[in-house]
C-alpha cells in the first residue's frame, strides 16, 4: 500500500511558456464541467499555502473568454479539487519512477495540466484523452512536448485504444470521469485498456449509488446541466477483472492532505465520514493488474 504522506515531485508548471490571448470557450454538460475542476486548481494556486500549487491552471483561467465568478468556488471546494489531483499526481509519479518507459493513458483530460506538473521523462509516451472540441482548446492553451500525444475522441469509442502502445507498463488516470459514464460504457472502457497492455495500474474517483441519486444536490454538475450516471463501490470496482487488485481506496472525507485545511471545512469533513453513505459518497481508487 502506498505511503499516505508521500507527495509528487514539485510542480513544473511555471517554467511553461505561454502566448497571452484570450480564447473562446463553447462547452456544455458534462463537458463544461471540466471548468469547474480548471478554476478550482486556480483558486488553490492563489492561495497562502497552495495543496496542488498549478500556477499554469491560474493562467489558463485567464486565458478563457468564460465566466467563473458563477462557479462560486469556495477554499473548500477549491481545496478538495486540488487534493484529489495530488493524489492522483502521487500515485502516477510513484509509477513513473518505477518504470522509466511507460505509457500514461490520461481519460478525459479536459484542461488538466497533470503531463506539465508532472513532467514526464523522455522514455515515457503521455496520451490525454477528451472530446475533439477539448483537445481543440488544449491545443490553443497547452505547448506541445516530447512524447506526449493528444487523442480527439469519446473516451468510449473503442478505435482510438489502438493508438496505445501495448507493450510497455501502463498508467491508466480517469479524474472527474467514470460517473458521468454509463455502467456499461466504463465497465468496457476499464476492460479494454486492461486487455489491451501488459500491465499497469488505474487510479480514478468513483461515486456511490447514493452519490448518483442525490446529484441534483451537485452544484457544478446542475449547473451544467450534466447528468450522472454510474454509481459503485469497492465491490463493484473488484468486479471489472479478476486480474485487477485494489491498492489502496479512501475516501474524498478522508483523503490525506484534508487535516491541513481550515478548521471550518476540516471539521465539516470529519462530521460527514462518520455518517458511512456520506462518507462514501466518492472514493479513490489506485489498483493495478
Amino acid at each position: 500500500m502506498t505511503s499516505p504522506s508521500a507527495t509528487p515531485p514539485p510542480a513544473r508548471v511555471q517554467q511553461v511558456q505561454q502566448v497571452q490571448q484570450v480564447q473562446q470557450v463553447q462547452l456544455t454538460e458534462e463537458k463544461e464541467t471540466l471548468l469547474a475542476t480548471l478554476y478550482g486548481r486556480a483558486v488553490d494556486s492563489r492561495a497562502k499555502r497552495p495543496i496542488l500549487g498549478d500556477t499554469l491552471a491560474a493562467e489558463t483561467v485567464r486565458r478563457l473568454d468564460y465566466d467563473f465568478s458563477r462557479m462560486r468556488m469556495g477554499r473548500g471546494d477549491a481545496a478538495g479539487v486540488a487534493l484529489r489531483a495530488r493524489r492522483l499526481d502521487a500515485w502516477t509519479a510513484r509509477f513513473l519512477a518505477r518504470h522509466e518507459g511507460a505509457t500514461v493513458v490520461h481519460l478525459g483530460c479536459g484542461l488538466d495540466s497533470r503531463v506539465h506538473r508532472l513532467a514526464p521523462g523522455p522514455g515515457v509516451r503521455w496520451f490525454d484523452v477528451d472530446h475533439p472540441e477539448v483537445i481543440a482548446l488544449r491545443r490553443e492553451l497547452y505547448p506541445e512536448r516530447a512524447g506526449y500525444t493528444t487523442v480527439p475522441s469519446s473516451v468510449t469509442d473503442p478505435a482510438w485504444t489502438t493508438r496505445i502502445p501495448s507493450d510497455r507498463p501502463t498508467m491508466i488516470v480517469a479524474e472527474g470521469l467514470l460517473m458521468y459514464l454509463t455502467e456499461e460504457d466504463g465497465t468496457a472502457l476499464l476492460r479494454r485498456l486492461i486487455s489491451h497492455v501488459p500491465s499497469g495500474e488505474p487510479a480514478f474517483d468513483a461515486f456511490s449509488r447514493f452519490a448518483i441519486r442525490a446529484q441534483r444536490l451537485n452544484r457544478v454538475v446542475v449547473k451544467a446541466g450534466a447528468r450522472l450516471h454510474w454509481g459503485t463501490d469497492v465491490a463493484g470496482i473488484a468486479r471489472l477483472s479478476p486480474e485487477l487488485e485494489i491498492v489502496e481506496n479512501i475516501s474524498a472525507l478522508e483523503i490525506p492532505g484534508i487535516e491541513n485545511l481550515p478548521t471550518a471545512y476540516r471539521l465539516a469533513a470529519r462530521v460527514s465520514a462518520k455518517v458511512p453513505a456520506v462518507r462514501d459518497m466518492a472514493r479513490m481508487y489506485h489498483c493495478r493488474f
